[in-house]
């Protein structure tokens, strides 16, 4: 296969198996300069030992980038703000995180002067399409190279004999060899014995949630204070958009809140099947959706719900730096000026439940809702009237309609 010549690469590198592979891969078959670099997205201690393995396995040097700030205050808040779900169940930790790390890798490569960037994503995933269309929206004129699209290895199975004929030690074996991603928001689990999707996941592999029948016996209850749609505060201590995020996973990750086992159709046409740990993300969608319910009209909630699984759909096929995706975030936006209060949440033993729901913008009124005496705000006697037309295409069409025939 003959490759058109480049004199720097930047690889987006994790330090596992695909990545550990790709850098003496395009040192080998490209003959280029390899810089690797790591965004903390929450990741912990994996980042500890990258530097010296990106070293070692060849890389000219190592960048880590600490972006967790910046992923759950403009990635993360901005997807829970919309209620994004993909397929009504995926809270999308993996992919919004391709679109930071992306443009982060796209800015290195400029500063660095390379002429290329590179990922380990397979020609099977989606991450693939994450990476090479914010690199086509932020740097269009920079070549990406895909190894896994080029090269002759076919399996993980193959990278990992690859690897060990090299000295590269990787952090994936034959006998448990799913794939593991993390970051703050989610850590996801995919291949291996998960491939089978009658395969039930082995309770070892869990990380960040305890198994709901070991939870504690005892509910802990937690108040979510709200700003705009941003949580600020939890039980009255107000915490940065990190450390709330952090003291969330810890609580109700605890409490066996925040798994998912899902097939999900893949972008690029395949069915697939991930079991995800999300539990302070679980914690806040439903918090945040909540306090919805209680300030914005009917019209907009139920707008904002079509939109949500559009806007879903945009973070999970990588087009988070779309107009569209600017669009829908001003409207989302809008509508959360208002979304400001305090929502009681229990989690226990897997369940996140509502208790309560405050804001000083509340369309809730008890007069109302009442079934007591409302006064003058609302006559039972009107809703005759309203049902009458309300009802009225339904009654001119039963009207007309034949008889079936006997």
């Amino acid at each position: 296969m003959k490759r058109t010549p480049v004199k720097k690469v930047v690889l987006a590198y994790s330090g596992g198996l695909d990545t550990s592979v790709i850098i003496p891969w395009l040192r080998e078959n490209y003959g280029c300069e390899v810089i690797a670099y790591a965004a903390d997205v929450g990741q912990g201690e994996e980042l500890a030992p990258l530097e010296e393995k990106g070293i070692k396995t060849g890389a000219s040097k190592v960048i880590i980038k600490d972006l967790r700030d910046e992923f759950i205050r403009e990635f993360c808040f901005p997807m829970m703000q919309a209620g994004a779900l993909y397929e009504g169940q995926y809270l999308l930790g993996t992919s919004i995180a391709r679109p930071i790390i992306a443009k982060h890798q796209v800015a290195v490569a400029l500063e660095e002067g390379a002429d290329a960037i590179a990922h380990g994503a397979t020609g099977k995933g989606n991450d693939q399409v994450r990476f090479e269309l914010t690199a086509k929206a932020l740097a269009p004129h920079l070549k990406v190279i895909a190894p896994w699209r080029e090269w002759d290895l076919k399996s993980r199975e193959d990278c990992m004999e690859y690897a060990s004929k090299r000295g590269i030690p990787v952090p994936v074996t034959v006998r448990k060899p799913y794939s593991m991603d993390r970051n703050l928001w989610h850590l996801s689990f995919e291949g291996g014995v998960l491939e089978d999707p009658w395969n039930e996941p082995p309770e070892d592999m869990f990380v960040l949630t305890t198994d709901p029948r070991k939870a504690p016996d005892q509910p802990t209850k937690l108040d979510i204070d709200f700003e705009n749609g941003i949580p600020v505060r939890v039980n009255g201590k107000t915490y940065g958009a990190v450390e709330l995020v952090t003291l969330l996973n810890e609580i109700a990750g605890s409490n066996g809140v925040g798994r998912v086992d899902i097939v999900e159709n893949r972008l690029v046409g395949m069915k697939s099947r991930g079991v995800y740990e999300t539990p302070g993300g679980t914690v806040l969608y439903a918090a945040h959706r909540q306090l919805l319910s209680l300030v914005v009209d009917k019209d907009t909630l139920h707008y904002r719900q079509q939109a949500a699984q559009r806007y879903a759909e945009l973070v999970y096929n990588g087009q988070w730096f779309t107009p569209l995706r600017e669009s829908l975030d001003a409207f989302f936006g809008a509508t959360e000026k208002r979304v400001t209060g305090t929502v009681r949440m229990e989690l226990y033993k897997g369940n996140c439940t509502v208790l309560g729901r405050e804001s000083p913008y509340s369309l809730y009124d008890t007069r109302i809702a009442t079934f007591g005496d409302s006064g003058q705000l609302y006559s039972h006697a009107d809703a005759e009237g309203f049902i009458n037309l309300f009802g009225l295409p339904i009654k001119i069409a039963a009207m007309r309609k034949p008889e079936e025939p006997s």
